[in-house]
């Protein structure tokens, strides 16, 4: 796609425009990686706002910082503990089943390769790129909502799941802006590349942009 000549010109503006101290708590956490906490945070991130998994991941891990400690909190603690996350039975059977799978099966190390992050159950695609990428500094496209729907909207690709915007990724965008595509997209789409009507008027890139599937904008 023609759109895809100004890669380079749209990533180095957007990484000017938003700053590391600007990034959410995931991003943060990688300054001193701690690779449990980092999943077990990126587990509780599910569909909650980044203000909620930083307060409530702090409070986990005053009580549970280690596969171990974590085990040993009963369910229904657990579940008051991460409440306000929402889903928060299925998160904290997750939780208790991943901590578990890295005692029994890592030697309770969370790994550091996809096929073996993957193989436990719980956790996804979206979930290993994180971990690999924020814990163990590993080049690797962590795909959300907004990773999937910003990229598409620029023209740099066409398509329709975050699984396959990660693969047609992986093929245009050269590979020393992968360790921060996430954190800068992730915080363009809350701010300015909103999904219902983004604010054009101010955005850095709007020259780069075709909008496609656009139909209103501030």
């Amino acid at each position: 796609m023609q759109h895809t000549k100004n890669i380079s010109e749209v990533m180095n503006l957007l990484a000017k425009h938003f700053e590391y101290k600007d990034r959410t708590t995931l991003n943060s956490m990688r300054l001193k990686p701690n690779p449990f906490k980092i999943l077990i945070a990126c587990l509780l991130s599910l569909r909650t706002k980044d203000e909620t998994t930083n307060r409530i991941s702090e409070e986990l891990f005053k009580v549970a910082d280690t596969p171990e400690k974590l085990i040993k909190v009963p369910i229904n603690k657990l579940e008051k503990i991460i409440f306000s996350t929402g889903h928060y039975r299925k998160k904290a059977q997750s939780l208790n089943h991943v901590s578990n799978e890295l005692i029994v099966r890592f030697k309770s190390r969370v790994p550091d390769t996809k096929e073996e992050l993957l193989s436990i159950k719980g956790i996804g695609p979206k979930t290993a790129n994180i971990v690999l990428n924020f814990a163990f500094d590993k080049a690797a496209l962590p795909i959300d909502t907004h990773c999937h729907r910003i990229p598409n909207r620029l023209g740099w690709i066409k398509t329709k799941a975050p699984e396959k915007t990660e693969i047609e990724l992986e093929k245009i965008l050269p590979k020393k802006y992968w360790m921060e595509f996430n954190a800068i997209f992730v915080l363009f789409g809350k701010t300015i590349c909103q999904p219902i009507s983004p604010w054009c008027s101010k955005c850095p890139i709007n020259k780069y942009c075709p909008k496609i599937e656009v139909n209103k904008s501030r």
